[in-house]
C-alpha cells in the first residue's frame, strides 16, 4: 500500500487511491502491524500529544495515529479522526468507537478555525489532490499555540525494497501498475517538502528524517499484502501477483532472513510546526 514516482514512471492521480472494505481490513490487519503501527508513537511524540489535548488526525485512514492519540490525551481530550474514503472509515469505527470518525475533504475540513490543540497526518499527505489547500486547512484548524505533525515517505531511494518492486512491476506489468506501488513516496524531497509547507502558509516547518523499516512474514506475503490491500487488486489476477511474488524472491534475497522473513529499510519526514 505503499506507491511514486520516480525515474521516469508517471504518478497514478491522488483522487484514484479508493479502496474498499475489503481491502481497508487487509490495510488494518497487514499494514498496520507490518509498516504504519511503528510509526503511531514516534508521530504522536513529534506533536508533543499530551492530556486533555483536542486532536484531529486527517487522513486517518483506519486510526492507527488516532487510537495512539487517544491513548495520551485520556478521559478529559478529544480526538477526531477525518478521512474521505467509506472502506477506511467503516474500519476505523469498529476498532475504536470512542473517537469521533468523520468522512470529508482535507482540503475543506468540516471544523471551525481553531479548533484543535494537535493536528497530525501520518502517510496521506501524498494522497491529496489539492496538498497546498489541505495544509492550510490543517493550519486554519489549528489553535494559537497548537501544534502540526505530518508525515509522508522519504524517497524511493531510502526505500530500496519498494525501488526494487516497482522496477520489476514496471517491466512485467506496466506503469499503471507501478505507479500504484510507487505513489507514496513523490514527496521524498526534503527541500521540496519544506517548499510545499510554506508555500501552504507554514513557513517555521521543521522537516526531520527519521529511519524506519518494514517487516513481512515472507516475500510471498509481502506481494500478496501489497496486491490485495491496493487498488493492485483490481489490476493483477492471482497468476499474476504468484509469477509477481516469485520474481521478487530472486531480486529480494538480501532483504531475507534466515527464517523466510522480510526485513527493509523504509525511512519517512516527519514534518513539524508550532502555531503562533
Amino acid at each position: 500500500m505503499l506507491s511514486a514516482i520516480v525515474g521516469g514512471i508517471l504518478m497514478a492521480e491522488p483522487e484514484r487511491w479508493q479502496v474498499s472494505t475489503d481491502a481497508a481490513e487487509v490495510y488494518e490487519s497487514c499494514f498496520v502491524p507490518a509498516i504504519f503501527g511503528a510509526w503511531a508513537g514516534p508521530v504522536a511524540d513529534a506533536a508533543a500529544i499530551t492530556t486533555g489535548n483536542k486532536v484531529l488526525d486527517v487522513g486517518c485512514g483506519t486510526g492507527v495515529l488516532a487510537r495512539e492519540a487517544l491513548r495520551r490525551v485520556g478521559q478529559k481530550g478529544q480526538v477526531v479522526g477525518l478521512d474521505l474514503n467509506e472502506g477506511m472509515l467503516a474500519v476505523a469505527a469498529r476498532a475504536e468507537p470512542k473517537i469521533q470518525w468523520r468522512q470529508g475533504d482535507a482540503a475543506s475540513l468540516p471544523f471551525d478555525d481553531a479548533s484543535f490543540d494537535v493536528v497530525v497526518s501520518q502517510f496521506a499527505l501524498m494522497y491529496f489532490p489539492d496538498r497546498v489547500a489541505s495544509l492550510s486547512q490543517m493550519w486554519r484548524t489549528l489553535a494559537p499555540g497548537g501544534r502540526l505533525a505530518v508525515a509522508v515517505w522519504a524517497s524511493l531511494d531510502r526505500a530500496r525494497g519498494y525501488r526494487i518492486l516497482v522496477n520489476i512491476t514496471a517491466g512485467r506489468n506496466g506503469h499503471e501498475a507501478a505507479d500504484v506501488l510507487a505513489a507514496p513516496f513523490v514527496l521524498g524531497d526534503q527541500a521540496g517538502l519544506a517548499k510545499l509547507f510554506a508555500d501552504s502558509g507554514i513557513s517555521a516547518a521543521s522537516v526531520t528524517l527519521h529511519e524506519g523499516s518494514v517487516r513481512f512474514a515472507s516475500v510471498k506475503e509481502f506481494i500478496r499484502i501489497e496486491v490485495k490491500g491496493s487498488p493492485l487488486a483490481d489490476m493483477l489476477s492471482d497468476d499474476d501477483m504468484e509469477s509477481l511474488a516469485r520474481q521478487c524472491e530472486r531480486a529480494l534475497a538480501e532483504f531475507v532472513e534466515p527464517s523466510g522473513e522480510i526485513i527493509m529499510p523504509l525511512d519517512a519526514y516527519i514534518v513539524t510546526a508550532s502555531k503562533g
